[in-house]
């Protein structure tokens, strides 16, 4: 194929000719079939007397005349097309005919040559397809990539050193790992250094990015930081001072300068990069910036004080277009504003800022006036939580920081800047600024998204003796009324703080959210605005006050429920849910109830694959069966139940997700149920379907909840409970597992329930359930085969010993399968009362000192081989050097589990005596006493970290808190209200005193630290 040939294809497809242009790309995109394609481009894009215009066409390919022309520059690039297309499968879109590795050689040649093209585009071109490149073939079939690239930066070419920077930006954030990058630190880190200090030799984005290189290189240290102590210490110490010395110098240039380039703004790139690395600094060695920490600060509230009219002008008031950047690349001022916000949270929550903060009093006015005047950004989007991350998210985030820290001083700012704000709104009205209102609106929502923390410092100061730092009420009763009809953000405001708000005030305040609702004439925002507030109001304030309001809010939010979509949708149906909840639905009445049945249902068919609208019509649907208001309920369950039965019978084996959402809403109206039953007919109605779409389903969802269903017969007699038996031996046999994570619960609650009438049917299942350990794999899956063992244990020990004895599953025996697997994962059970009730159940086998079980060894601790220690041990390590564990008998492993839950309970028994100090790099030589007694936090800052964490970081991988992974039943079960420090501390007593099951020799056989633990317990 000739290179003239694909030159004059080229050529064609910028002809204004569409006939033309749509020809030439079609022979093209054949073209690109052959291997020498790829080689022939890329000398074109090369040859320096080709057409400029062919040569970056070389590069770009248009395609589509409908794309946009910036969608063509990106998507379009022949080059790159040719390498995603056919180089290799490691690309999603390859399409075969791949080239040979010669020809493969000479095109990375080629492309690596375009790095130092005199063109810019070229440069940037060839950057491009040479990460798509590398990100294939680096480091099996281009090995010398990466020092190749190191040489290129090195040399004192500015073009190449553009080109190739770029390529190593990507390279450094997608490729390499941080073995890869260690090797060529010192190598590469000087020359980086040496470019970022030529501003006259180098471009800012080019400077930009050896910072970005630079701080990918300190998290790769931070990452081996414990693996080579020693070595990062002191590569810390020699590379990290001369770098943020660097940073220092340009810091204190004025950013006026960058900002008066009417071209670009790309001066500023090197700044937002600075910023961003001194954030991952100062996370991963803190003690190194310790000594530069108040020239950082200075410079970052300089910046924020010099950026601010620009950043007024540019994004607020919107009067001048902001220059962007000479490149692809985006250099915005909200860019640099981000990471300044960042690392000022994260030194100021660190306590490292205390002195600065104390001389900033008048200066921090600048931040909070810039969160004052974002208006375009806070009336941008209703909801708080919705919001992409941006200047008000790190800004929102820095107010908490400051008023975590220092919070009176914060208020009183807060305060002051509000007085200003008011004034100068005030000034623009009079004016006739049609947009006076909106700093006002700005500042009264970053207020108002911090309204817990400052109710709280106004009680603490109060409390104290002194004066309130913010007049909250002040706003309320004089600000809030009089901008109620301009300021949607002011209704939110209100409702924020409305427990302050006297109940004659609130009720005014509910009094005008209900007329905004009902008006012809205000526009959607202030009516969401509304909504919101009418959200809050139903929350923080006393229900008298919202009780008489109660019926006629609903009935104006009724209408917003088959009119709204998506978010908006979503904020009525909270509203509509809280509204509810109000003095438990006592003001309904039935024909409001029928309503918003029919409404919730309707809406229900429309989103009923949506996970958090379904959570949010469960809360409705079982608020509105939960009300004690005259024939409510029943008036509920009459319109609800036989549109949702419908809809679990009709549901399509490929829509299982409607008979899933519908059980739930069915589950709801039990749940919402009088004490006296669910009344007459619920189950005959609901049965068949029931039963029906159970037999079928192999959907999870669909058999969620439906463990309530336990006595009815259909009409060939089959009761409830074989039903479920039948639902128990599908889950056991799918092999699915997510199928069967319900299984456990469903189990327990059979047992619980049903008493005798399961024992002629639980040796076969005991037996299922014990095979089904053999072959499952996820530990959700195991636990929920594991438990009901544990609760049979704990209530009828002996027998089920027996059973499990007698029983015999592919050549073993059933109770050696069962203290296997029960053994193996006690230590990952999830919940409240699974865990206790394994705790339980262990002590009672161990009490009964079977023959069987003291015969039965199991895994004990993990051996610790000299190659894997101080190592953390990665998937692909761990299959090269699997783990090891010792083999200890079963009584001995319940001690161990025993002693381990005991220390996780409540006050740990710990070993007495010190511990040793370890030199660490994390700044803490710097703590206060208080906070070196508490790992960096102050006493009280602790105690609630050690709160929401819970016992064995319980609330760390669970949003609900304890109870709220169990059940309503669970929560009341006898198990769950046992101490259960003083049921182990009582056991260890009483096997100590008797030697219950040789006590005394088993106790020897645990480690030090558990021995330890046992003797201080038993000695109390």
């Amino acid at each position: 194929m000739a290179t003239n040939n694909i030159e004059g294809l080229l050529a064609d497809t910028l002809s204004s000719d569409a006939n033309k242009r749509m020809s030439a790309e079609l022979k093209l995109s054949a073209v690109l079939q052959h291997q020498e394609a790829g080689l022939t481009l890329s000398q074109l894009a090369l040859a320096q007397n080709a057409d400029m215009s062919i040569r970056q066409i070389g590069h770009l390919y248009p395609s589509d005349s409908r794309v946009s022309p910036a969608r063509k520059h990106s998507a379009s690039i022949v080059l790159r097309k040719y390498v995603t297309e056919r180089w290799s499968p490691y690309f999603p879109s390859f399409r075969g005919n791949s080239p040979s590795a010669e020809v493969k050689s000479h095109i990375r040649h080629a492309v690596f040559q375009g790095l130092s093209d005199s063109n810019r585009k070229i440069r940037s071109l060839s950057a491009r397809t040479l990460s798509s490149i590398a990100s294939c073939d680096w480091p099996d079939e281009y090995p010398d990539l990466l020092t190749s690239l190191i040489r290129l930066i090195s040399s004192n070419s500015p073009d190449a050193v553009h080109g190739s920077m770029q390529v190593l930006t990507d390279f450094m954030k997608s490729d390499l790992t941080e073995d890869q990058i260690l090797p060529v630190l010192r190598q590469l880190l000087p020359v980086l250094l040496a470019i970022l200090g030529a501003p006259h030799q180098h471009m800012p984005l080019t400077r930009a990015r050896t910072v970005s290189v630079f701080r990918q290189c300190v998290t790769a240290l931070y990452m081996v930081k414990g693996q080579h102590p020693e070595a990062v210490k002191e590569a810390t110490s020699t590379i990290l001072p001369v770098w943020l010395d660097a940073f220092r110098v340009l810091l204190n240039l004025d950013p006026a300068q960058d900002l008066s380039n009417q071209e670009n703004w790309d001066g500023l790139s090197v700044r937002i990069q600075i910023f961003k690395t001194l954030d991952t600094i100062h996370t991963s060695f803190p003690r190194a910036m310790v000594a530069y920490l108040p020239d950082y600060l200075n410079a970052a509230l300089h910046h924020l004080q010099v950026i601010y009219s620009t950043y007024n002008r540019c994004y607020i008031t919107a009067s001048e277009d902001a220059p962007g950047s000479s490149e692809d690349e985006v250099v915005e001022l909200p860019h640099l504003i981000c990471p300044i916000f960042d690392f000022l949270s994260n030194v100021v929550r660190g306590g490292k800022a205390r002195e600065w903060l104390s001389r900033q009093t008048q200066n921090l006015g600048t931040v909070e006036e810039m969160w004052a005047a974002n208006a375009n950004a806070f009336v941008a989007q209703e909801e708080d939580e919705n919001q992409t991350y941006g200047v008000r998210a790190a800004g929102f985030e820095l107010l908490y920081t400051l008023l975590d820290r220092s919070a009176a001083q914060v208020c009183t700012i807060l305060q002051e800047q509000l007085q200003r704000t008011i004034a100068s709104s005030y000034v623009a009205r009079d004016g006739g600024a049609i947009d006076w209102w909106k700093a006002l609106e700005a500042a009264l929502a970053a207020i108002g998204s911090h309204a817990e923390d400052i109710l709280e410092c106004i009680d603490d100061e109060i409390d104290s003796g002194r004066a309130k730092p913010i007049d909250i009420e002040d706003l309320l009763a004089n600000l809030i009324p009089s901008i109620l009809t301009q300021a949607r953000k002011a209704f939110v405001f209100a409702s924020q703080f409305a427990k302050l708000l006297p109940l004659q005030i609130a009720g005014q305040y509910l009094e005008a959210a209900a007329q905004v609702l009902e008006s012809n004439v205000a526009g959607i925002p202030v009516k969401l605005s509304a909504v919101k507030a009418i959200h809050n109001f139903c929350e923080g304030a006393e229900d008298s006050a919202v009780r008489p309001f109660a019926p006629r809010i609903t009935q104006d939010l009724g209408p917003f429920l088959l009119v709204t979509t998506e978010d908006t949708l979503s904020l009525v149906l909270e509203a509509m849910s809280v509204v509810l909840e109000v003095d438990k639905g006592s003001w309904l009445s039935q024909d409001l109830a029928n309503t918003l049945v029919i409404a919730v249902l309707e809406v229900w068919a429309k989103n009923n694959k949506d996970p958090i609208f379904l959570s949010i019509f469960t809360e409705i649907l079982e608020s509105l069966a939960a009300s004690r208001a005259n024939g409510v309920y029943e008036t509920v369950v009459k319109q609800a139940l036989p549109t949702l039965c419908t809809a679990i019978a009709n549901a399509k084996p490929e829509e299982s997700w409607i008979a899933g959402s519908a059980i739930d809403l069915v589950s709801s109206l039990v749940r919402g149920a009088p004490q006296d039953g669910l009344g007459e007919g619920f189950f005959a109605h609901l049965a068949p379907c029931l039963f029906n779409c159970l037999e079928y389903a192999e959907d999870r969802d669909v058999v969620q909840d439906c463990s309530q269903i336990l006595s009815w017969s259909d009409p060939s007699s089959t009761s409830g409970l074989d039903h479920i038996l039948r639902l128990v031996a599908k889950l056991l046999q799918n092999e699915d597992e997510s199928g069967g994570l319900v299984i456990g619960d469903l189990i327990i609650h059979l047992l619980r329930r049903v008493g005798d009438s399961v024992l002629p049917v639980l040796p076969e299942l005991l037996r299922g359930m014990t095979q089904r350990m053999l072959t499952a794999k996820t530990a959700t899956f195991l636990q929920s085969l594991v438990i009901p063992f544990a609760f049979l244990v704990y209530n009828q020990a002996d027998s089920v010993i027996s059973l499990l004895e007698s029983t015999q599953v592919q050549d073993r025996s059933a109770l050696d399968i069962v203290i296997h697997t029960w053994c193996e994962n006690a230590e990952t059970f999830q919940g409240f009362w699974p865990t206790r009730i394994s705790t339980l159940a262990l002590s009672r086998l161990y009490a009964s000192a079977r023959p069987s079980l003291q015969n039965l060894t199991v895994k004990g601790d993990i051996i610790v081989k000299p190659e894997t220690k101080n190592v953390i041990m990665t998937r692909s390590k761990t299959r090269t050097t699997p783990h090891e564990f010792t083999s200890i008998p079963f009584p001995v492993k319940v001690l161990k589990l025993l002693v381990r839950e005991l220390r996780s309970d409540g006050e740990s028994a710990t070993i007495p005596g010190g511990g040793f100090e370890v030199d660490s790099d994390d700044g803490d030589d710097q703590w206060t006493e208080e906070e070196q007694q508490h790992q960096g936090f102050k006493e009280d800052e602790f105690a609630f970290l050690s709160e929401m964490l819970g016992p064995r970081g319980a609330n760390f991988d669970n949003d609900d808190i304890l109870y709220e992974s169990d059940d309503e039943d669970l929560k009341n079960d006898s198990v769950s209200r046992i101490n259960m420090k003083e049921h182990l501390i009582g056991f260890f007593k009483e096997c100590a005193t008797v030697n219950t099951n040789n006590f005394a020799a088993n106790v020897d056989q645990l480690s030090t630290e558990e021995i330890l633990v046992i003797r201080q317990v038993v000695g109390k």
